[in-house]
């Protein structure tokens, strides 16, 4: 049971469970209704206060992204209206540097203007010029060329007047020369073999006395008559300078024979003996005067060289004679410096053989004592090194000692009695009982 008191009257009555139950649930009800009624006009109220609020701030925001706007709309015109004004002054600025720089180009193109018709005037003068030098070189060179050619006629003049008088003098040459040979074919048949060779010397020795004092004071041209080495030549010519040096040297050979001569022989069959003969006489040069083959281009021609077979050696007809003496003798004395210089240096040179046959025996001595004190010196090397041998094997031999020595007495150490009666039960025993008496009679001494 239930007792529930009354907010008025203060009596107390009880009611059941059941009816408990009904009344509280329509207290409940009715409270409930009303608290939900007075909640949702709460909430009602509430929401539109929220609602108003909301309203309110959406309006603030809006007044404000509105004010934010215009503010920022009015700055990008006063932007705009800045730019402009500045694009103003840079186009005004512009113009001016444009109207200047046309200004200095229209400056510049008088200025132009004004150098080329100069110019053109300059290279009118400097064209007038060059057309008045180059009339002058012309005029120049049609004087030249006039000069030239009247050299030239007078270079043929004096050449033509050159060449007739060479052709005069060479035909004179010439009938000289025809002369002398009909002379020679003249004197061939009058004359013997023997005869014809002995009068080409004299010949030639008497053209060689005509100058001899003049040109050759000093020379000695005689026949050769010395038949120790089984030959001889004809004739010797050897000169000298003012100190007595001689300077050349040459052999002459004079062959000749008539045309009636059975046997003829020819240049070349002489070659052999004129160049045994200069080498035996000690002569530089060999010169053979012929008139054998009289028919010969080769030797009718002049000098001839022959000393693609001999050295030193020449042919020549008896015209040439003293002209080849003249050469040879013109070119030797030219080495005369030459010859004093080989003669002092080949005198400097047995000094210096001498002195370099002393230092060869000198060093020959020395290197033979050298010699000896270098084989002493390596056989005492070698007892050192056998020596150094030997005794390094003596140091392994005791090393090895000491090794063993030291082996033996480890082994020494490492030897006990356990070890020596270990397999062998005989010893145990012996060793055992030794024990057992010795320790008995230290008993017996201590009592």
């Amino acid at each position: 049971m239930n007792e529930i008191k009354c907010p008025k009257c203060g009596s107390a009555f009880t009611v059941d469970e059941a009816d408990y139950a009904s009344i509280v649930n329509q207290i409940r009800n009715k409270e409930f209704e009303e608290e939900l009624a007075r909640r949702m006009t709460d909430q009602e109220k509430q929401h539109q206060a929220r609602q108003l609020a909301e309203t309110l701030k959406l309006e603030r925001a809006f007044d404000e992204r509105m004010s934010a706007k215009e503010l920022e709309i009015n700055r990008k015109e006063a932007e705009i209206i800045r730019l402009n004004e500045q694009l103003n002054s840079i186009a005004q600025a512009k113009e001016l540097e444009y109207k200047e720089a046309l200004a200095r180009k229209e400056g510049e193109i008088a200025r132009l203007n004004t150098a080329v018709a100069q110019s053109d005037d300059r290279q009118r003068i400097v064209l007038l010029e060059e057309r008045n030098k180059h009339q002058r070189e012309l005029q120049a060179k049609d004087t030249q060329i006039a000069e030239l050619r009247e050299k030239v006629i007078s270079e043929k003049d004096a050449a033509n007047i050159r060449e007739r008088g060479l052709v005069e003098r060479f035909n004179m040459q010439l009938r000289e020369k025809q002369e002398q040979i009909d002379y020679y074919k003249d004197l061939k048949t009058r004359l013997s073999t023997k005869m014809v060779g002995e009068t080409l010397e004299i010949h030639c020795s008497t053209e060689f006395n005509r100058v001899r004092s003049s040109m050759y004071p000093w020379a000695y041209f005689e026949k050769d008559n010395d038949a120790r080495t089984g030959s001889k030549g004809d004739f010797i010519f050897r000169d000298y300078d003012a100190d007595g040096t001689e300077y050349i040297s040459i052999m002459f050979e004079m062959k000749n024979e008539t045309d009636g001569t059975s046997t003829k022989h020819k240049n070349e069959d002489f070659f052999a003996k004129l160049d045994k003969d200069r080498n035996e006489k000690g002569c530089e040069y060999a010169v053979l005067v012929s008139l054998l083959e009289p028919d010969s281009e080769l030797y009718n021609e002049g000098i001839v060289d022959v000393s693609y077979r001999y050295p030193k050696m020449f042919v020549i007809r008896p015209q040439f004679f003293m002209p080849l003496i003249s050469l040879l003798s013109q070119a030797s004395r030219k080495t005369i410096e030459y010859r004093k210089a080989l003669a002092l240096a080949q005198r400097q040179t047995v000094d210096v053989t001498n002195f370099e046959n002393q230092l060869d025996d000198f060093k020959t001595r020395f290197m033979y004592n050298y010699r000896l004190a270098s084989d002493r010196f390596k056989k005492a090397i070698d007892e050192i090194d056998k020596t150094i041998v030997h005794l390094q094997k003596i140091k392994d031999a005791l090393l090895s000692s000491e090794n063993n020595l030291r082996l033996a007495n480890n082994k020494v150490e490492e030897l006990t009695i356990k070890k020596l009666t270990r397999n062998n039960p005989t010893m145990k025993e012996k060793f055992a009982e030794a024990r057992k008496n010795a320790s008995l009679k230290d008993g017996e001494e201590d009592q």
